[in-house]
C-alpha cells in the first residue's frame, strides 16, 4: 500500500493553517511543505533567520492538524536560474550553501527526514555540469550527516530535464536521490515507460495529470499512464510517499484544474490499481 501526501501549495488562496486543514479534511495523513521564495505560505526569508524556532512552530502546527511532514521543498527564487546551485557567480553559490545549511537545521526542527530542491541550470558553459556535480555532492554529504535524505526534482528547464540526463547525473553523484514527477516528462512528449529506470533512485514521488505541452491537466485529459506508474513503483519496490501534487500557479498555466476533485480522483487511481 502506498502512503499519500498532498502539498500545502495546492491551496495557496487559504491561510497556511487552513491549507493544512484542507489537506487533513481530504484524508491525507502526510503533507509536503513548499518553502518557495515569493510564492508559498511560508518562505525562506521569513523562516530561515531562526530555523530551529520556526521549524518547531511548523512541526507543532502540522501535528495539531493531524499531519506528518513528508517533505520540505526549497526554492530560493521564483526565477530558478538566478539562485541556481551551479550559478557561475561564486558569491551566489556560497550564499546558496549558507541557505542549504540553514535548511538542514529547519528540516531537523520540523522532524522531517526528507528535503528536496532544484538540481541546477544549464548556463551554456562547460562548467555548468561540473559545478552542479560539485554542489550536489556537497549537499548529499551534508544532508547525510544531518540524517536527512536529499532529493532533487528534475524539471523542465533544469540541467537534467530528461530521464537520460537524470541517470547520467545520478551516476556522477553517489547517494543523490530524486523526486520522480512524470508531468515534466509527459509535457515534453516523453512516454511514461521511459521513466522506469528512475524508480530505484526515487525517494519521493509527485503525481498530477499532464499532457504534451500541458504541465497540469485533469486526470481524464492526462497523457501520463498512471496504471504504468503504479506498476513501475510496485515492481521497483518503492516505499516512499506519493504526493498528489496539484498546484495553483501561473507557471505553465497550472491554475486551470479543480485541485480538490483532481486530488481525490488521482489518489483513488493509485489506491485501486
Amino acid at each position: 500500500m502506498f502512503r499519500f501526501s498532498a502539498a500545502d501549495f495546492t491551496f495557496p488562496m487559504l491561510s497556511h493553517a487552513k491549507a493544512l486543514q484542507a489537506v487533513a479534511l481530504l484524508d491525507f495523513k502526510f503533507v509536503d511543505i513548499g518553502l518557495f521564495e515569493g510564492r508559498s505560505h511560508i518562505q525562506p526569508s521569513d523562516q530561515l533567520d531562526h530555523p530551529e524556532q520556526n521549524g518547531k512552530a511548523l512541526a507543532t502546527l502540522a501535528k495539531d492538524t493531524g499531519l506528518t511532514v513528508s517533505d520540505v521543498f526549497f526554492q530560493a527564487h521564483t526565477d530558478f536560474s538566478r539562485c541556481a546551485i551551479n550559478h557561475p557567480d561564486e558569491t551566489i553559490r556560497y550564499e546558496q550553501r549558507e541557505l542549504f545549511s540553514r535548511c538542514m537545521d529547519y528540516v531537523r526542527a520540523v522532524g522531517c527526514t526528507h528535503f528536496s530542491a532544484l538540481p541546477g541550470v544549464d548556463f551554456g558553459s562547460s562548467d555548468s555540469r561540473k559545478l552542479c556535480v560539485e554542489e550536489l555532492t556537497w549537499r548529499v554529504e551534508t544532508a547525510c550527516d544531518a540524517g536527512i535524505t536529499y532529493a532533487v526534482e528534475p524539471h523542465l528547464g533544469s540541467i537534467i530535464p530528461t530521464p537520460d540526463t537524470v541517470l547520467a547525473m545520478l551516476g556522477d553523484v553517489p547517494g543523490l536521490t530524486i523526486i520522480l514527477d512524470h508531468s515534466h516528462y509527459t509535457f515534453q512528449g516523453i512516454p511514461t515507460e521511459a521513466s522506469q529506470s528512475l524508480v530505484p533512485y526515487a525517494s519521493h514521488v509527485h503525481a498530477r495529470g499532464a499532457a504534451k505541452g500541458e504541465m497540469q491537466t485533469p486526470v481524464r485529459c492526462s497523457d501520463t499512464d498512471f496504471g504504468k506508474v503504479v506498476t513501475q513503483l510496485k515492481e521497483g519496490g518503492y516505499t516512499g510517499v506519493v504526493c498528489i501534487e496539484y498546484t495553483y500557479t501561473e507557471w505553465e498555466n497550472c491554475f486551470r484544474t479543480d485541485n480538490v476533485s483532481e486530488s481525490i480522483i488521482l489518489r483513488r487511481i493509485f489506491e485501486e490499481k
